[in-house]
């Protein structure tokens, strides 16, 4: 007698959390975009700045070799999806509300031209969530302490007084070569280190996402625990990272080029080689370190080192932005747990606000647009497009289209004729 040997068909619950899984992964490459246009200032805002790259080649070469890089190494994915939390009861839903909470800070503080960490915004959103919704003993308190905290005190320090020595030694060694040649010189050292930059950068913030996507497969029961990322994530993730950095994130940009301190090609190639380092060798170890804390620190270690005039109220508005990055995402992480806890609509009307949420920030960026044709004019970040013409900066060449009104008038004013004697 036959027996009936038809596969189970999955139920509702099976179809649904498939679902919600595959809505996480791809809410996870929306992240990993985000991270890629928020932090490809990290490698090009200084020799876009100094002239060595023209803006749209320089997001171009960066685009592809943070792509490149992302496929280089699994260490800092590893960390993630097996060291900060307690696998078994991290869900995808707790997963996807720490990437909203995530996407919703790096939108902002792009929009404010606020250079932040993506790594930091990242795990903020992560412990937030997880907190809220599996407990605070699911979050392994030293990993995040020795693998995060730690590496964003020391990094940018290290980074810092690096590029300082560098850019010193540089302009010393460099004092009686003419400054043509030292300029042409400089000009390509510092391509070459802005490269790296954005290699280093591939390794370590590309390889975040890997972690998240696989944690949520091991969340699911699709991935055995204590695995690496598979083939497919490591190839989307590079992919979503690279159209990312292509994109510009001009506003970081300017604001990294710009507003820190003039950056000439000698402390620019000295700031891009301390970072490449710095990077490099924590990725290696596994360190969830932040590129942009150390990208900032290199920049003004460099202008510290040739002595130029550093902006510190620009540096400190940065600083504060730091500090306030994990628990500003672990606080949107956290509320949007509460929501997606509440079930299928919940975690819908999640997204329906997170979608919001985005129009809401691109159409406010819209008001005042920095491209990269005019990412090098300023060293402000507008958000309000009525600030524009009122704002005064002696040496921003778009004043031109704005003649003082009092000017013309003056000079439209005919000369008296002299009455004839």
């Amino acid at each position: 007698m036959l027996t009936d040997t038809k596969p189970p068909v999955p139920d509702g619950t099976d179809v649904t959390e498939l679902l919600i899984v595959i809505t996480v992964i791809a809410v996870a490459l929306i992240f990993d975009y985000t991270n890629g246009f928020h932090d490809s200032a990290n490698a090009m805002a200084g020799p876009i700045a100094t002239g060595a790259i023209r803006p749209r080649t320089a997001v171009i070469l960066a685009a592809f070799l943070n792509l490149i890089g992302a496929c280089l190494s699994t260490a800092v994915a590893k960390t993630i999806s097996g060291g900060f939390f307690d696998d078994q009861l991290i869900t995808a839903s707790i997963i996807l509300a720490g990437l909203i909470g995530a996407i919703v800070w790096n939108l902002m503080t792009w929009l404010l031209g606020l250079p932040s960490s993506s790594s930091h915004a990242l795990f903020g959103g992560l412990i937030g969530a997880v907190i809220v919704g599996a407990g605070i003993a699911s979050v392994n308190g030293w990993v995040i302490v020795s693998k995060v905290l730690l590496p964003a005190i020391v990094a940018p320090l290290v980074a810092g007084i690096a590029a300082a020595w560098a850019t010193r030694l540089a302009y010393r060694i460099t004092r009686r070569t003419p400054s043509v040649h030292t300029g042409t010189g400089f000009k390509y050292g510092q391509a070459f280190t802005s490269s790296m930059v954005a290699l280093a950068h591939g390794t370590s913030d590309g390889q975040k996402t890997m972690g998240v996507i696989t944690l949520v497969l091991i969340a699911a029961n699709l991935q055995a625990a204590g695995t690496g990322p598979q083939m497919w994530v490591i190839i989307v993730s590079a992919l979503a990272i690279g159209l990312g950095t292509y994109s510009g994130g001009w506003r970081i940009m300017r604001a990294m080029g710009k507003g820190i301190v003039e950056i000439e090609t000698p402390q620019g190639a000295a700031s891009g080689a301390a970072t490449s380092a710095t990077i490099l060798a924590s990725a290696h170890l596994g360190f969830g370190l932040s590129t942009t804390h150390v990208s900032t620190g290199s920049i003004l270690g460099s202008g510290v080192g040739r002595g130029a005039e550093v902006r510190w109220s620009v540096a400190r508005r940065m600083v504060f932005a730091w500090l306030l990055t994990l628990p500003g995402a672990a606080l949107v992480g956290g509320l949007a747990a509460l929501l997606a806890d509440q079930g299928v609509w919940g975690i819908s009307a999640l997204l329906v606000l997170l979608a919001g949420t985005c129009l809401a920030i691109y159409l406010l960026s819209r008001r005042h647009r920095i491209t990269h044709a005019n990412v090098t004019d300023s060293h402000e970040v507008l958000v309000l497009a009525a600030a524009a013409p009122t704002t005064v900066y002696p040496d921003d060449p778009r004043l031109e289209a704005f003649p003082d009104p009092e000017k013309k008038k003056k000079k439209a004013k005919k000369p008296k004729l002299k009455s004839a004697a």
